[in-house]
This record gives structure tokens, C-alpha cells and sequence, in this order.
């Protein structure tokens, strides 16, 4: 029988396994209220005259969903068609929207066909893997004509927000059978919802 000494830590650990993800969702989802309810609660505090905790943040949400109902039918994307053309006219705005609507898109749930794959490629050097997502194929022609087979491949490296297109030959992409959802959750885990055996998929 393990000391009592012991017995308490492992305890002690065990508690502190549990305890440490709740409190640290609770964190960030208060630390969110509180931002989006400062950014628009100061206009209710003028018309109000006083403070009133909660109404930023439900506005905030019923803009959310106004647009979200707005994008989501024909009017509407005429309307943010119009919108992405009047904001790309914009010379330095227009590339850091590009690049963000792009990444936006990706993750949206009304977007299958950003990410092709969950794949593992060898990266950022030799007998290192990573995990990434299968974005796009290509041909990469060469002076004398001939062409290679090449993927990018969408390798995240802070989270899933940040990361790195690397393209890579045909033959040292492994292509895997986790879903482009799970690949997503593993990423977010920081690998630990990583399944013990990956096994390879077509295409």
C-alpha cells in the first residue's frame, strides 16, 4: 500500500487535471463577455445614463446573427458581394482582408471544399512530422518543360489561425483517415486528441 504522502499528491494531481481546463474555460469565456460587452456597452451607457452589464454583449450577438441570417440569402450576398469590392479597392486594407476571409472561409461550416485532407507531411525538417491540411494541387513547371505534381499543403504553427503553405511532392504527402473535423480538434488540443493509430487513406 503506497503512502499516505503519496496517495494525497496523486490526489491532489488528479483534481488539478480536472479543475485546470474548467477554470480555464471560464476564464476566457468571462474575459470574452467583458471584451465585446466594453467595445459596445459604452453606447448604452449614454443612452441610458448608466451601466448596465449584459446588453453589449447580447447586441453584439444579435449582430452576429443578423448577418449570419443576411449572408445566408441571395439579397444578402449581393449585398456583401458589393461590399468585398468596395473593401479590395482599398490598397492596404485589401490584402489583410484577402488573406483573413480566406482563412475565415476555411473554417466555415457551410465549407467543404477549402480543406481537402488531414494530411502529415515530414516538416519543418527531416525526420520531423507535422500535421496540416490539404489545400490545394498543382503543377510546377520547370524550364525544360516538364512538370511536377506538386500539394500545398496548410501547416498551422500557433493553434489553427497561424501557419505556413508549403508545398510538397506528390509522394511525401501521407494522406490519413481522420476527418478534416477531428484534424481540426486535434490541432486545438495541442495533439492530445491525437488517435493512437493513424492509418493511411487514399486519396
Amino acid at each position: 500500500m503506497p503512502p499516505v504522502r503519496t496517495v494525497l499528491k496523486r490526489k491532489f494531481l488528479a483534481g488539478l487535471v480536472v479543475l485546470i481546463p474548467v477554470i480555464l474555460t471560464v476564464k476566457v469565456i468571462v474575459w470574452f463577455f467583458r471584451f465585446v460587452d466594453d467595445q459596445l456597452g459604452f453606447m448604452f451607457d449614454q443612452l441610458l445614463g448608466r451601466h448596465m452589464s449584459g446588453l453589449g454583449f447580447l447586441s453584439a450577438v444579435a449582430i452576429v446573427f443578423v448577418v449570419g441570417v443576411i449572408s445566408t440569402n441571395v439579397i444578402g450576398k449581393r449585398m456583401i458581394g458589393v461590399m468585398d469590392i468596395f473593401l479590395l479597392k482599398i490598397p492596404i486594407f485589401k490584402g489583410i482582408y484577402t488573406g483573413l476571409k480566406q482563412l475565415a472561409n476555411a473554417f466555415s461550416p457551410d465549407n467543404t471544399g477549402s480543406f481537402k485532407k488531414f494530411v502529415i507531411v515530414e516538416y519543418p525538417r527531416a525526420g520531423s512530422f507535422a500535421f496540416g491540411f490539404l489545400t490545394k494541387e498543382c503543377a510546377l513547371k520547370k524550364e525544360a518543360g516538364r512538370e511536377t505534381c506538386v500539394r500545398a499543403v496548410y501547416i498551422p504553427t500557433n493553434n489553427l489561425y497561424l501557419g505556413e503553405v508549403v508545398l510538397f511532392r506528390e509522394a511525401d504527402v501521407f494522406y490519413t483517415d481522420i476527418p478534416i473535423e477531428e484534424g481540426i480538434k486535434i490541432i486545438m488540443s495541442g495533439g492530445i486528441a491525437t488517435p493512437p493509430r493513424i492509418v493511411e487513406a487514399r486519396e
